[in-house]
């Protein structure tokens, strides 16, 4: 139970690239990845900006190379992709030992269910049809990616929206902690689809511009599309097999604060007790965090309720922060996992990223971002905070692996 748990293997694909150095290359130069949509087949083109990955649904089967391209959804792809690049720096083969595969989204297969779910009642199926018949359940990404890379132990899918792959992490933390498995890989993935750029446009809360997170005049958030996945394993068991250690997971919390379907409370309860209990777990203060990677969506509403509750919490020493969906949009199930992998970037190369397009504080909260990327700063601890719609709030805190006096 002492064992700290450690990262040893991250992998990401995004709108900033196809794997973790082109991502990092991009936040360091300030390039966002949100854009018009050119993939995606749907009415809102030219119309509602989002983030897209830059490679069609070929061109992503060849870079993610299954052995068979058929019944491949796009979530299922990108997951590929970025659990191929986490094991690979990991250096862990998932037959050789008790792994546990945990995999978030929200959307699922979506993205190949809803072109044809009109065909599904046809007296005789096509077979091109027939092939997404279980790709809809939002655990066949999950099933599909473990049988392809080998996992035999626990396999298993989270999805509790925004959150998701946060909370991933948490359950691999927990089972690792507990003796329950060697290493655990774990994160999220989730592809653009009408079913969510709609649904959310039905909220009235897209911007029709490149999101602001943070910004008094912010309009809304942008959806985008990503994977992410981080190798976790306990500290003795990385050390055993010589492998490097590139953060500590350090504490975690998750809440529920139920105050309503899609918003946060107005006083950041929710949010401020996730923070809380996080710093908790990992026996830090306030003052200890160098650096927040907010959830920051850019909503009314959310910006708002976090940045009461970032005021609840440090009061008005609040650490360097920025909001990284101002870069990748809102990734939903794959949100956390992106984000904790930008986490453990910003501390291994001592940088706190920008919140792109920030110009005004919150009427409701004054707090000023990082607006220009700040190399060269001492990130020792980082907070990382995922809300999900129904309230389900979880923060991680990822650690330097040497900590210094």
């Amino acid at each position: 139970m002492s064992d700290r748990v450690v990262i040893t293997g991250m992998g990401v694909i995004s709108a900033l690239g196809v794997n973790v150095e082109e991502n990092l290359r991009a936040l360091l130069e300030e390039r966002s990845g949100i854009g018009d949509i050119t993939i995606l087949p749907t009415r809102h083109r030219g119309v509602i900006p989002v983030a897209e990955v830059a490679l069609d649904d070929d061109a992503l089967g060849a870079l993610a190379a299954p052995r068979s391209q058929r019944s491949w959804t796009r979530t299922a792809l990108l997951g590929l992709c970025a659990a191929k690049e986490a094991l690979a720096q990991a250096g862990i083969d998932p037959a050789a030992a008790r792994t546990a595969f945990i995999s978030a989204t929200t959307a699922g297969g979506i993205d190949k269910t809803e072109p044809v779910y009109d065909q599904f009642y046809l007296p005789e199926i096509p077979d091109e049809v027939a092939q997404y018949l279980g790709t809809h359940d939002p655990g066949d990404h999950a099933q599909r990616i473990a049988a392809e890379l080998g996992f035999n132990d626990l396999v298993t899918t989270i999805s509790t929206a925004c959150s998701s792959s946060a909370n991933a992490l948490k359950l691999g933390d927990r089972l690792l902690r507990h003796g329950l498995t060697d290493v655990a890989v774990v994160g999220g993935t989730d592809a653009l689809c009408k079913f969510t750029v709609n649904g959310f446009n039905s909220l009235m809360i897209l911007d029709r511009e490149p999101c602001r997170p943070f910004d008094r005049d912010r309009a809304g958030l942008n959806l985008g599309e990503a994977a992410a996945y981080l190798v976790l394993e306990t500290e003795a068991h990385a050390r055993a097999r010589g492998a490097a250690v590139l953060a500590v997971v350090s504490g975690h919390a998750n809440t529920n604060e139920a105050f309503h379907a899609t918003a946060s409370s107005p006083d950041g309860t929710g949010a401020y007790e996730a923070m809380r209990q996080a710093l908790a777990m990992a026996q830090l203060a306030p003052e200890d965090i160098s650096y927040i990677n907010v959830h920051g969506t850019g909503t009314l509403n959310n910006d708002a309720s976090e940045g009461i509750a970032l005021t609840r919490l440090f009061g008005s020493a609040v650490p360097p922060f920025s909001s990284t969906k101002s870069f990748t949009g809102h990734t939903l199930g794959a949100a956390g996992a992106v984000e904790a992998v930008y986490s453990v970037l910003a501390i291994r190369n001592e940088v706190h990223f920008a919140n792109l397009r920030w110009r005004t504080p919150l009427a409701e909260a004054a707090l000023v971002p990082v607006v220009r990327t700040q190399r060269g700063a001492r990130v020792r601890h980082v907070l990382s905070s995922s809300f999900g719609f129904g309230g389900n709030n979880t923060s991680l805190v990822l650690s330097a692996p040497v900590q210094q006096g």
